[in-house]
């Protein structure tokens, strides 16, 4: 299958799952002609990606499908390369999130942002989001509702990008994707299938910052991550 037409089947499978969501109003997404081998294909896989996820952001910003609505200061969409081999995802958003509509951006994005630079990458060539994009109130985990109520979102993100390599950050956001209730003990250091992506887990950077002796088996994950990417692996 060439690079146009694996496009394509993107666009076609992404609306399938936005179908489920007539809301979005996503139903007239385009199938991209036939490409010339002279045209450059990044910049139109990146622009076709935008042109789907657009409007269903568009949705997520004026979201009122769960109680978080009621007390959120920003809607935390995700942010990143469309592009992105790899994509970290994460529990919900916490407060410095919902204060500046970033994921990621307070204590547990300062250590994430270490990780990804450990790994000999950049937090721009990565793309980040979380399961609901809302922040339960107090930081608390989001239930099983709030969770559903955002699943479409987290989908089209994550197929529309079609990653290598799908990184659950905590539990929330492994059985959120997983649908399991396994410990983190149970999930760590396996590679499992997600409608199609490869997806590890490992700990959330937040758990990190109150057990920081686990460090060093994220880093354990981390480095088989980059393995798997075919990246080149640090010297511990």
């Amino acid at each position: 299958m060439n690079d146009r037409s694996e496009l394509n089947a993107i666009i076609r499978e992404t609306q399938k799952i936005l179908k489920s969501y007539p809301v979005f109003g996503t139903h007239e997404l385009p199938v991209l002609p036939t490409r010339t081998k002279e045209k450059p294909m990044k910049s139109v896989t990146a622009a076709s990606k935008e042109q789907i996820l657009a409007p269903v952001r568009e949705k997520a910003l004026v979201c009122q499908d769960c109680r978080l609505c009621k007390t959120r200061n920003s809607v935390v969409f995700g942010e990143g390369s469309l592009d992105a081999e790899l994509v970290f995802v994460g529990e919900g958003p916490g407060r410095d999130e919902d204060k500046q509509g970033r994921p990621f951006v307070g204590a547990a994005g300062n250590l994430l942002n270490k990780m990804i630079t450990a790994m000999q990458m950049t937090r721009e060539e990565v793309y980040i989001c979380n399961v609901v994009k809302c922040r339960p109130p107090q930081n608390r985990p989001p239930e099983p509702d709030e969770v559903a109520a955002c699943g479409g979102y987290l989908e089209s993100q994550l197929l529309t990008i079609r990653p290598k390599i799908v990184c659950a950050l905590g539990k929330t956001a492994a059985s959120a994707l997983l649908q399991t209730e396994a410990p983190m003990s149970a999930l760590r250091g396996k590679t499992f299938d997600w409608k199609g992506l490869t997806m590890v887990v490992t700990y959330h950077p937040a758990y990190l910052l109150r057990n920081p002796s686990a460090k060093k088996e994220v880093w354990i994950d981390m480095l088989r991550v980059l393995e798997m990417l075919g990246r080149p692996v640090p010297a511990v």
